[in-house]
C-alpha cells in the first residue's frame, strides 16, 4: 500500500500557478512547494512540470534548483524525476568517478522488478548515452559482477506458482554448493537467486532449512563475503519480507553519527507510491518507534517536513 496517492480533482495548471507564486519575488514559500509536490503522484508531477513550461516559458526543475538548497532540494528533485530516471541517475552516481558505491548498485539492481529494470536500462541509455550492463561490468568484478549482470537481464520468473519438488531439488543444490562442500560454488547460488520467483524462493528456503539445520541467511553469511554476500542477502531478504528489508535500510540510513541522506531519500521516494504503508508498520514493529518520529529526530526543517509528508 502506497503512502502517496494521485490527488483527486487534480489541476496541473492550478498547481503550476501555486508553484510559480511560491518561487516568485523575494524569498521562497517552501511549505507551498511541499504541500503540492508531496501530495501528487509521480505522473501528476510530470504533468505539472510540462504545464509550468507551457504557462511560464520556464523550466520547473531549473526554478526549483535556483530556489532550494541542501537535502530538501535533493529530495524534491528526486521526486520530480520518473522512477526509472531517478534509479538510473542513482546508479550512474554510484559508478562515476573514483570508487564505486556497491550498496546502491545492490539496492537498485537486486530489488526492482523486471519491467522496472528494463525501464531503468532504457533511461540510463537515454540520459547518459551509456550502456548500464557495460558500466556494471567495468565497475565490478568476479561473482558480484556476474550477479549484477544476471539482474540486468530482467528475466526473473515473476509468476506466483510454487513447485514443491523443484524447491526440494534447488534446496539440495544450494546445500551441495555451500554447506555441503569445502568452498562455495557461487554460480549455483547465483542461478537460483537470480531466476526463481519469490514464492518459489521462500519454498526453497524452507526446504533448505530442513536439510541444513540453519536458515539461508546464516548460510549465505558463512559462505560468501563482501558485496556478493550483501547482494545475496538482499535478494533473499526481499523474497522473505520486502517491507522488513526496506525498514532495515531506512533504519541504517539514520543510525550512528550523521545521516546517509542519499539512502534515506531514495528509500522514501522510491517506495512511497508502492508499499510505504507496509514498510511503516514493519518499521514500528522492528524498532518500536514510528518511522515519522525517527525521521523527525534525524532531519530538520523543510527536508524533514518533505520526508514526513511522503511517508504519510
Amino acid at each position: 500500500m502506497a503512502s502517496v496517492h494521485p490527488a483527486p480533482d487534480f489541476d496541473a495548471e492550478e498547481d503550476a500557478k501555486v508553484l510559480r507564486k511560491a518561487m516568485k519575488g523575494f524569498g521562497t514559500d517552501e511549505d507551498a512547494i511541499t504541500e503540492i509536490l508531496c501530495h501528487r503522484s509521480n505522473d501528476q508531477r510530470q504533468e505539472i512540470e510540462t504545464m509550468f513550461k507551457q504557462a511560464y516559458g520556464k523550466d520547473l526543475i531549473d526554478e526549483l534548483k535556483s530556489e532550494l538548497g541542501g537535502n530538501y532540494e535533493k529530495a524534491i528533485l528526486a521526486m520530480m524525476q520518473t522512477p526509472a530516471v531517478y534509479d538510473a541517475t542513482c546508479l550512474r552516481k554510484a559508478m562515476k568517478g573514483a570508487g564505486t558505491d556497491e550498496s546502491t548498485l545492490i539496492e537498485i539492481m537486486c530489488t526492482r522488478k523486471n519491467d522496472e529494470l528494463t525501464a531503468i536500462k532504457e533511461a540510463y541509455n537515454a540520459e547518459f548515452e551509456r550502456d548500464l550492463e557495460e558500466d556494471l561490468v567495468s565497475e565490478t568484478s568476479g561473482h558480484f559482477e556476474r550477479l549484477l549482470v544476471s539482474m540486468c537481464q530482467a528475466n526473473r520468473d515473476e509468476t506466483y506458482e510454487v513447485d514443491d519438488e523443484a524447491a526440494e531439488s534447488d534446496a539440495q543444490e544450494l546445500f551441495d554448493a555451500g554447506e555441503g562442500k569445502w568452498g562455495t560454488d557461487e554460480s549455483t547460488f547465483n542461478m537460483i537467486l537470480a531466476l526463481r520467483n519469490f514464492n518459489q524462493l521462500r519454498a526453497i528456503f524452507r526446504e533448505y532449512e530442513k536439510i541444513a539445520g540453519k536458515d539461508i541467511l546464516e548460510s549465505i553469511k558463512g559462505e560468501v563475503g563482501g558485496s556478493l554476500e550483501d547482494g545475496y542477502l538482499t535478494i533473499a531478504g526481499i523474497a522473505l519480507d520486502t517491507p522488513a528489508y526496506f525498514a532495515a535500510l531506512l533504519n541504517r540510513s539514520m543510525s550512528g553519527a550523521g545521516t546517509a541522506d542519499d539512502d534515506l531519500i531514495r528509500g522514501v521516494v522510491s517506495r512511497c507510491e508502492i508499499d510505504m504503508e507496509y514498510i511503516k508498520a514493519k518499521y514500528e514493529e522492528m524498532y518500536e518507534k514510528p518511522l515519522a518520529d525517527a525521521i523527525a529526530d534525524d532531519c530538520g526543517g523543510d527536508y524533514k517536513k518533505c520526508l514526513i509528508a511522503l511517508v504519510g
